[in-house]
Formats: C-alpha cells, sequence, structure tokens
C-alpha cells in the first residue's frame, strides 16, 4: 500500500493526532526565549565578545546604562542615585561626583572633567547590571529605572534599545501573521479554481507553523527576527505544497476518479514532485548555517525545519480536511483568473532573441546599483522605517540618545580594560593619547582624574570596588561619533592600537567595538554564504535533472533576478541591515528556483517525448506559467503586507526584498528561461540524460 492510500485509509486518526500536537507544540512556543540582541551572535572567540565575558566574570558587571538626568539638583541627583542602587540586578552605579573624594581639591581636577561635573543642565550616571544586555534581568532593570524616573531621565543604552524593539515585536508580531493570512487568502482565492480550498490550505500552514515554532523550545531561544519573519515567510515557500496537492487532485477527479482515490493518486504525485523543490529550498536555508555570525544559523535551522514540516502537513493533514470537507469544496469551484498561456507562450519563444538581448542590457544597471547597495549597521537605523521614523512612545532610548548629544555631544560610550597594575604614570599617557585622537569627548579613569601626584588609596572603597577587580581596571571613553560609522570605526582601531600599546592583554569593548567586528565578519559571510548557496542548489538541479548545462541556466536565471532585487536599493539610496541581503540572496534562491525547475523539468519531458524544440519549450512555459504566476503571487502577497504593516525597519524592509524578489523571479523564468532553453537546446541536449539521444539520431 502506498502513502497516499494509508494517508486517505487513515485520515480521521490523522486529523486527531495532528490536533492533539498542537497542545505541545503551543506549550514549547511560550516557553522558547527571544533573543533580541544581535551582537550576541557573534562568535566567542572575539575580542569583544572575551572582554564581554571578563567584564562579567571579573567586575560582575554585564551590561552598563547611560542615565541622563536633566534640570536636577546635586541633591536630587544622589536620592536618585540610591535609588538606583536599590533596584535588583543593578550592580553599581558611578555618578562624575564618584570620581572623587569630597575632601580632594576640586582645581586638582583636569579642566574638561570639572567643566561636566559643573554642567547645570544635566548630569551623567553610569549603571552596570549584573548580567547582560539582552538578558531578561537587565531588561527588567531597565524597565525598573524607567518606571522611576520622570520625564527629565533618560536611559541610553544597547539594553534600552533591545528593552524597546522587544515591546515593538511583542505588539506586532500577532498582526503579521493576521494581514499575511489575509493577503494570501484573497489572492489564492482569486487564483485559484476554488473558494473555499484556500481556507483549508491556511489552516494546514497554520499547524505547521505552530509545530515549527513549538518545536524551537529545543534551541533554547531565538532571534526576534527569526520569530518575526518565520510564520510568515514558511507560509509563503510552502504555499505551492498545497496549490500542487490540490492540482492533482482535481485534475484526478475530472479523470472521473472518486475522491478518496482522487486523492490517493494526488499525495503520491505530490510527495515525488515537491521533494526537489522543499530541497532546494531547504539547501538555501542551511546555507544560511555557515555563516560566522550565528543569527544566520539561528534562521537557517527554524526555516528549514519549517519547510519540512510543510511538505509532511501537505502529504498527510491537508489530503484528511479536503477529504473531510469535499462537498463544500466541490460548491465553491469558479473559473481561475488566470487566462490560458499558449498564446503568450507562443510570443515568448517567437522573439528569444530580442528577450535576450533586452536582459543582458538589462544586467547593467543591476550590477551597478547592486555594487551600490548601502549597508547600516546602526541597531537604530535597522528598526527605524524606510524614512527614518520610529514611534516615539515605543522607542525612548532614542529620545536618551538624542538627550546626550545635545548635553555632552557623545554619541557613543565603551569600554576599555587595562591590567590593574598598570603604572599611573603610563595610564595617564595612555589616556592623554585617547583624548587626542578626534572625536573623542571624554576619558573617565582612575588615573585621569588623580593625575601621576595623587595616590589611588585617596577613592573611596566603593570607588575602587567598582573601576578595579584585582586584575583589571575600567576606562570608560565617551565619543562624539555615531556608532557603526567609518569614523567611529577608525577611532575604535585607534584605541585599541594605543591601549594594547601600553598593555597587550587590554580590551575593547561595548556596542561600538562589537558593532565593529560584525562589520568585518559579516562582509566575509555574505560571500562565503552566496557561494555555498549556490553550490548547493546547484548541485541539486544536476541530481534531479541529470543534466550539466541545466543547473548553469537556471542558477543564473535566478541570481539575475537576485541582482536586480537587490541592486534597486542602490538607485532608491535606501539604507539595507546589514543581514537583509545574505538572507534575500540565499533566500530568493533557494525558494524561487523551483518556478525555474518547474519549466525546465516540463521542457525536459517533452523533448524527451520526441517534440521539436520550440513546441517542447512552448508547452513547458504554458504548462507552467500558471503554477509559477500562483506561487509568486501568494509570495509576495503574504510578505508585502506585513512590509506595509510592520513599524520596524528590519523586519519591514526584508519581507519588502522577499516579496519584490517573487515577482522579479517570477518575470524572470517566465521571460528570460524559454529563450535560454531556445538559444541552448543543443548543448542542453547533449549534457543532459535522457537527450543525447536527439542530436545522435539528427546526425
Amino acid at each position: 500500500m502506498k502513502i497516499g492510500d494509508k494517508v486517505v485509509k487513515h485520515r480521521r486518526a490523522i486529523l486527531i493526532i495532528a490536533l492533539v500536537l498542537l497542545i505541545p507544540a503551543i506549550v514549547g512556543y511560550q516557553n522558547t526565549r527571544i533573543n533580541y540582541d544581535m551582537l550576541t551572535y557573534l562568535p566567542e572567540d572575539m575580542e569583544t565578545v572575551k572582554g564581554q565575558n571578563l567584564l562579567l566574570d571579573d567586575f560582575n558587571k554585564g551590561a552598563f546604562s547611560i542615565v541622563i538626568l536633566e534640570h536636577m539638583k546635586s541633591s536630587d541627583v544622589e536620592a536618585f542615585k540610591q535609588e538606583l542602587e536599590g533596584l535588583d540586578h543593578v550592580s553599581q552605579v558611578v555618578s562624575l561626583q564618584d570620581v572623587l573624594n569630597p575632601s580632594l581639591p576640586r582645581e586638582m581636577l583636569p579642566d574638561p572633567l570639572a567643566e561636566q561635573i559643573k554642567n547645570p543642565e544635566a548630569s551623567l550616571l553610569a549603571v552596570f547590571f549584573d548580567s547582560t544586555t539582552s538578558d531578561e534581568k537587565t531588561l527588567e532593570a531597565v524597565a525598573q529605572i524607567r518606571e522611576i524616573s520622570n520625564e527629565n531621565t533618560h536611559v541610553s543604552s544597547l539594553s534600552s534599545l533591545v528593552l524597546d524593539l522587544k515591546n515593538l515585536c511583542e505588539e506586532e508580531e500577532a498582526k503579521y501573521v493576521a494581514v499575511a493570512v489575509l493577503f494570501s487568502l484573497i489572492a489564492m482565492m482569486l487564483l485559484l479554481d476554488s473558494y473555499a480550498a484556500p481556507f483549508f490550505f491556511l489552516i494546514c500552514i497554520g499547524m505547521a507553523i505552530l509545530y515549527n515554532l513549538g518545536s524551537n523550545v529545543m534551541f533554547g531561544e531565538i532571534s526576534y527576527i527569526t520569530k518575526a519573519i518565520a510564520a510568515v515567510l514558511q507560509l509563503g515557500v510552502t504555499m505551492d505544497y498545497s496549490i500542487f496537492l490540490w492540482h492533482s487532485y482535481i485534475e484526478h477527479k475530472d479523470l472521473g476518479l472518486d475522491d478518496e482515490v482522487a486523492m490517493a493518486q494526488a499525495v503520491n504525485n505530490t510527495l515525488v514532485s515537491v521533494t526537489g523543490s522543499a530541497v532546494t529550498t531547504v539547501a538555501g536555508f542551511l546555507a544560511l548555517c555557515f555563516m560566522s555570525y550565528t543569527m544566520g544559523k539561528d534562521l537557517g535551522l527554524v526555516m528549514a525545519k519549517g519547510v519540512i514540516l510543510g511538505v509532511l502537513s501537505t502529504i498527510s493533514i491537508l489530503p484528511a480536511l479536503l477529504l473531510q470537507f469535499k462537498g463544500l469544496l466541490h460548491k465553491t469551484r469558479h473559473k481561475s483568473l488566470i487566462p490560458d498561456a499558449h498564446t503568450l507562450a507562443h510570443g515568448l519563444t517567437g522573439r528569444y532573441i530580442v528577450y535576450l538581448v533586452v536582459f543582458t542590457l538589462l544586467l547593467i544597471p543591476a550590477v551597478y546599483g547592486y555594487s551600490k547597495m548601502n549597508l547600516t549597521y546602526d541597531f537604530a537605523k535597522m528598526i527605524s522605517n524606510s524614512q527614518g521614523e520610529l514611534p516615539a512612545e515605543k522607542t525612548q532610548f532614542i529620545t536618551a540618545n538624542e538627550k546626550l548629544e545635545e548635553n555632552f555631544g557623545i554619541n557613543t560610550s565603551y569600554l576599555i580594560l587595562v591590567d590593574e597594575q598598570l603604572p599611573g604614570q603610563e595610564g595617564k599617557a595612555m589616556i592623554q593619547e585617547i583624548e587626542d585622537l578626534d572625536g573623542i569627548v571624554s576619558v573617565l579613569a582612575v588615573d585621569k582624574a588623580l593625575g601621576t601626584s595623587v595616590p589611588r588609596d585617596i577613592l573611596p572603597d566603593d570607588l575602587q570596588d567598582s573601576v578595579q577587580s584585582g586584575d583589571h581596571q575600567i576606562i570608560i571613553v565617551n565619543s562624539a561619533f555615531k556608532v557603526s560609522t567609518d569614523p567611529c570605526n577608525a577611532q575604535i582601531d585607534q584605541v585599541k592600537a594605543i591601549s594594547k600599546g601600553y598593555d597587550p592583554e587590554a580590551a575593547v569593548i561595548g556596542e561600538g567595538p562589537a558593532t565593529l567586528d560584525l562589520i568585518r565578519l559579516t562582509d566575509k559571510d555574505f560571500q562565503v554564504v552566496n557561494w555555498i548557496s549556490i553550490a548547493m542548489v546547484f548541485a541539486i538541479i544536476l541530481l534531479t535533472l541529470g543534466s550539466f548545462s541545466l543547473p548553469f541556466i537556471l542558477v543564473t536565471v535566478i541570481e539575475f533576478a537576485i541582482i536586480v532585487n537587490l541592486g534597486m536599493t542602490g538607485f532608491t539610496h535606501s539604507e539595507l541591515p546589514f543581514l537583509v541581503p545574505i538572507c534575500i540572496s540565499t533566500i530568493q534562491l533557494g525558494s524561487t528556483v523551483d518556478y525555474a525547475i518547474l519549466m525546465a523539468t516540463r521542457y525536459k519531458t517533452e523533448r524527451m517525448a520526441g517534440q521539436e524544440k520550440r513546441p517542447a519549450i512552448i508547452e513547458a512555459a504554458a504548462a507552467s506559467i500558471p503554477s509559477i504566476m500562483v506561487s509568486a503571487l501568494g509570495f509576495f502577497t503574504a510578505t508585502l503586507a506585513v512590509a506595509i504593516y510592520s513599524k520596524v525597519g528590519i523586519i519591514s524592509r526584508m519581507c519588502n526584498l522577499m516579496g519584490r524578489g517573487a515577482l522579479i523571479s517570477m518575470a524572470t523564468v517566465i521571460l528570460l528561461l524559454p529563450s535560454l532553453l531556445l538559444a541552448c537546446d543543443k548543448l542542453i541536449c547533449k549534457t543532459t540524460k535522457g537527450l543525447t539521444h536527439v542530436y545522435q539520431k539528427k546526425a
């Protein structure tokens, strides 16, 4: 007995099991931690990560925030500081006033430090936490600081950003799925030949999505990007499987078979047909696992698992649902809006030279735009929309950053960890070199405050404990440059060089240095992942079609579409979050190369059956175009809805490019691939298993 027969026979048991499995899926979903800190995905062997671990081990300090207090008296600042010190998970609170002993004459302070202390408009508090940047304990502490604050108090830090991002995403995520489902439903109802079938498609896919999200508990945590787009992406890339099953079922029904026999045949056909499609999609996602920046692995594993669950649900749950409601399905059938494609296919093959020339000319501006992609690593920009706007009430960290710049000229702060035994004279010299760098606003350190003639013992014990561990001491660097910009990155390199000149084991850590590591890491990752995904998809096509030439042709078609998609951003001058091009290049290749495989498979079948090249390509295009259009438009509507709705920039832009990429791949396959097949027919026949006899006969 084949799989299709077993599915049909046990369809009621399958539905019961599917419903029961939703319970552990929901429990797993609720217990999967979400990570909102993109810097935690840096490799453990990087200096900034090691330094961060050192800070936590030696000082019991993980994250730190700069709190800006405006228009507050010294006594009120001191009272607020004491209140902060009483909060859970706050390890230490340091103010500029703490740098000196009250008995130390103020004229002994360096001028810049004295000026900041005298600032009548605002004061600064450095708040250290006993847990890492995105740890729930840190986020809870930041939230508590906000609760006890008034309109003159602002918390600036990466943890503050993470908290705002968490709140924003949790409010939006359920709505992403809702709008994606609504738009997909409308598209499917119009493009397919049934009003009711799309409802059951979405029920089946929805269950597969829940299984996928619930089983993520095995990973412990997933990134907020993965959580936000996983459902929408799984909906878009697995919708094809439901459509194929439906078409196969109706085709067998129209031949006169009864419902159960027709469905059994449809399941068997679907399993064979979607396997190749699913494998290429899974390969595209798994390519992300080769990124050194491990958020790629996070997204890749979750989505590869989602595709596999999508296939399993399509050949088990969906047939059971369709048979259970077969009466309703037959009553709601209608004519599809997509017309017969033979006329279009005939026209495409009649002018194939023109299409080849046009696409060759289009490649020039596409490559130019692709080379001009403008990537951003600024987390504030990454979560803002395309106009650079953010919902002010949801992003308090932006206001805090603006206040920090307005009152103190500071755009980013980072730490240097150096040997505590570094002589005071050398420490003073090192700090002086750092202060002389462009963009340095201030450097806060024991040796800076005391100078070389005042012993460190004059400092209060609690302050000594806060900046010295017995092995290391903390130096705070405040910079006028914005994080991830070229001036900031150059400054950090200079600070590293200076500090290591005095202490070879010195570590420069914080958001700025970690972002610089991220920039250098992901630039390499993009090239590695891109070539790995191409190689994996190439190998799959080679094995599936038994051809040495078709993989080159099909991958070239989709890579052209990818370059056009990403190249468009170069002409619009829009900033892309650094992760978007890496994800788009692999996702678009893995999920839309199926369009090209579908047409090429039909072309090969027609040629093996004895058709001449042009009639074979006309038939292949005409048979494939409706399925390609339905698949691409379904993907497009789901992702476009989220792109329009989402207020989180990286989610909106990624969904926008995925949807646009589906349309561009659709257009490229429909308009370019038939022409390439015609132009390369002789080469294809000579290098494809099952077609070599075609030209041998002619010879």
